[in-house]
């Protein structure tokens, strides 16, 4: 009897480690390159463990048949991985702010390493995407993540079928909005550039053996860091109402 009872605690551990394990592997702030894989496997083995008290009534019982083990613990991969990808997916509009704002303020040959992605980016994306992460410890606002895994299983109840038409459509909802939201984050910029392109016109038209381009340019990127000084605050108050609005549509916050 105790044996199968070890097994089958032992069962239910692993199927919640199976979601919030394939989540963290994604998801931001905690799935960054320069977090030790070690801590994250804790993390998401503690988390487990925290879980397991609270959920174990609601789990499914361990499968008679390997096929079908595999098969629930597939799903709960799947899972995970989809609300890591959906977490993520809303950081992508910092990306597509900073892609827009480099490459209208010409600092768009100024790539860095960016920390978020573990790749080159550009200078104002990689500011934004930063401060972002920065601001999402700071305020707390990672628990609504761990919040989110925990009340996913409510939502998305482990053993049930997939809602595959559901997740591909909200991901894409979430992606659409993400871009959306990255060109309303960088219109600033762009209606600066466009009036500073006119005024290079027009100046170029009156004095045509002036090297606008060369005194412009420097203008041109103070313009833009003004400019992103003056939006910055509204803009990513304008991502942290985005990035809660999404987790609530994932059904993970209210």
């Amino acid at each position: 009897m105790l044996p199968e009872l070890i097994v089958e605690e032992v069962f239910r551990l692993l199927l919640i480690f199976v979601r919030i394990g394939s989540a963290m592997v994604i998801m931001p702030g905690l799935a960054e390159a320069y977090v030790a894989a070690r801590a994250r496997l804790l993390l998401a083995l503690g988390l487990s463990l925290a879980l397991l008290g609270p959920l174990a009534p609601t789990l499914p019982a361990l499968p008679d048949e390997p096929l079908a083990l595999a098969r629930l613990l597939a799903a709960e991969a799947v899972l995970g991985l989809f609300i890591g990808s959906a977490a993520k997916a809303m950081f992508a509009a910092l990306h597509i702010a900073g892609t827009t704002i480099a490459f209208h303020s010409g600092l768009a040959t100024a790539a860095i390493f960016d920390p978020n992605e573990a790749t080159q980016g550009t200078l104002p994306g990689n500011f934004l995407t930063t401060t972002a992460l920065v601001l999402l410890f700071v305020t707390d606002a990672h628990h609504l993540l761990i919040e989110g895994l925990a009340a996913s299983y409510g939502t998305l109840p482990p053993g049930d079928a997939l809602p595959w038409g559901d997740m591909a459509e909200l991901l894409a909802r979430l992606v659409d909005q993400a871009f959306a939201l990255g060109l309303r984050l960088a219109a600033p910029i762009l209606l600066v550039s466009v009036l500073t392109y006119l005024a290079m016109g027009v100046l170029n038209r009156l004095m045509p053996t002036f090297q606008v381009f060369f005194i412009a340019l420097p203008l041109q990127i103070l313009a833009a860091f003004a400019t992103v000084m003056l939006s910055f605050a509204a803009g990513l108050l304008a991502f942290f109402t985005f990035y809660e609005q999404g987790l609530a549509s994932l059904g993970l916050a209210g």
